[in-house]
């Protein structure tokens, strides 16, 4: 027996989570059956979408019950394996959420090669993160030469990878993130334009980079930023919304006027596409041409990647509360082990 220390959902948030909301424990783990594997889990991945898990309202996905693990993706190396396709001391990428180890069937797991980049980028640009901006882009955006967009949270896992994506497509670039640390390094990632959402005149130096309009909105923020897009987008310009951190943890209606209508009217004259995706849709058709892709640049040095790594399981609750109020900077993963 196996004993795997597990962080699980002691409580749902109203609002901001709160380290309350969680709660550590043990638990002994069976020996792996046949087809089965034993991980000893490496790194864990935070992600904003953890959030909307944490809460009981219907979703594309169910919630985490209460006293359940965590969920998230992970980096894991073999322990012991029943299965002919993976041995002991194996790297694989696997879905085993906020625990020190897991028993698993070997076919949900995929097996990483240690050799090529660092395996914690399985989690970042080359696992759902990157897939989310290239597939989004892609399908969705359709991006073409000379055109202009826009993305949010740009230093981010997803946005840093959607703004090299454009580039290497041939697109203008407007990056925006918060603070000016964030700000210098996207103009380190070559993007064309670099602001700051905190700055009191944002919305005026945005339209100020974007003589032309926006034809791409890549949408994984909402709020103010939205707001300040909105008006500069062109037509037939295309929006594809992939997250919107800006209202998770929002406990009503947003206060104020009610713009929808004014929003639906700007889609309508404007002919835009605003499409919501969740990744996983396009897995499928995308996936393995992705991973050749986007290895391809990031060995070559054409996307270039950053993680904010915190060492030890116990930290994943405070580091993923600061992940949601922007503390992180770059792709947020958690050293579980080494």
């Amino acid at each position: 027996m196996v004993e795997s220390t597990r962080i699980v959902l002691a409580s749902r948030p109203v609002g901001a989570p709160t380290e309350e909301n969680f709660r550590t424990e043990t638990a002994e783990l069976p020996a792996p059956g046949e087809g089965e594997v034993l991980l000893r889990t490496l790194y864990l991945s935070l992600d904003p979408y953890m959030r909307g898990r944490m809460s009981s309202a219907k979703s594309y996905a169910d919630p985490v019950e209460i006293g359940a693990v965590m969920v998230g993706a992970t980096v894991a190396e073999v322990v012991e394996s029943r299965d002919p396709s993976l041995t002991k001391g194996d790297v694989v990428l696997a879905y085993s959420g906020w625990q020190s180890h897991d028993v698993v069937p070997a076919r949900g797991v995929r097996k990483l090669d240690p050799g090529k980049v660092p395996v914690s980028t399985a989690l970042g640009v080359l696992g759902m993160p990157g897939f989310t901006a290239y597939a989004g882009l892609r399908k969705i955006g359709r991006l073409q030469p000379g055109e202009t967009l826009v993305v949010a949270a740009a230093t981010g896992p997803v946005g840093s990878a959607v703004g090299q994506i454009a580039k290497i497509d041939g697109a203008r670039t407007v990056g925006i993130a918060g603070g000016p640390r964030k700000v210098e390094y996207l103009n380190e990632l070559g993007f064309d334009v670099a602001l700051d959402h905190r700055a009191p005149d944002f919305a005026e130096q945005l339209a100020a980079a974007v003589p032309d309009g926006i034809d791409v909105y890549f949408e994984n923020v909402g709020g103010a930023v939205a707001d300040a897009v909105y008006p500069l987008l062109n037509t037939y310009a295309r929006v594809p919304v992939c997250g919107l951190i800006a209202n998770y943890n929002a406990t009503g209606a947003t206060e104020g006027p009610d713009r929808l209508p004014a929003y639906y009217s700007r889609i309508l004259t404007k002919s835009l596409t605003v499409r919501g995706f969740i990744q996983s849709e396009f897995v499928r058709e995308l996936y393995p041409e992705f991973l050749r892709e986007m290895g391809e640049w990031v060995a070559a040095g054409r996307v270039r990647y950053r993680e904010d790594v915190v060492s030890g399981l116990g930290a994943a609750p405070e580091a993923f509360i600061g992940m949601l109020e922007g503390r992180n900077f770059g792709k947020l993963v958690v050293r579980v082990a080494d």
